[in-house]
């Protein structure tokens, strides 16, 4: 069953200049999973496949566990060469729909990986 969702962006700078930055408007998902995952990445190569049950997620937000030392690569496909995600900041990514999975490599194991679908 779905659940609706909203995501918001704002970043604010402060320092040489003070800025806020809001980002477009906010993004309603009325058929979102509204789910939350908590998964162990093995060392390699690791599938993820959006929820499903109906639902059409627009948004994964990936959380590391704070202690992480293990680094992230988000690839479309294995054997991408992808993108190093931070070790411990969250990534959000806009996801086009249908997405049917995404991989993340891991250098080493990461138990507590969060996945947040909205």
């Amino acid at each position: 069953m779905a659940t609706a969702s909203e995501r918001k962006g704002i970043i604010t700078f402060s320092g040489d200049f003070d800025h806020v930055e809001r980002l477009g408007p906010s993004d309603t998902n009325a058929s979102s999973p509204g789910a939350v995952s908590i998964v162990t990445l093995a060392i390699g190569a690791n599938t993820i496949t959006p929820p499903g049950g109906g639902s059409s997620p627009k948004s994964v937000t990936i959380i590391p566990p704070s202690n992480n030392l293990a680094t992230m690569t988000l690839k479309g496909v294995t054997g991408d060469t992808g993108v190093v995600l931070h070790i411990t900041d969250y990534t959000q990514i806009a996801l086009n729909s249908p997405t049917t999975t995404f991989v993340l490599t891991a250098s080493a194991e990461i138990v507590g990986v969060r996945l947040v679908w909205a």
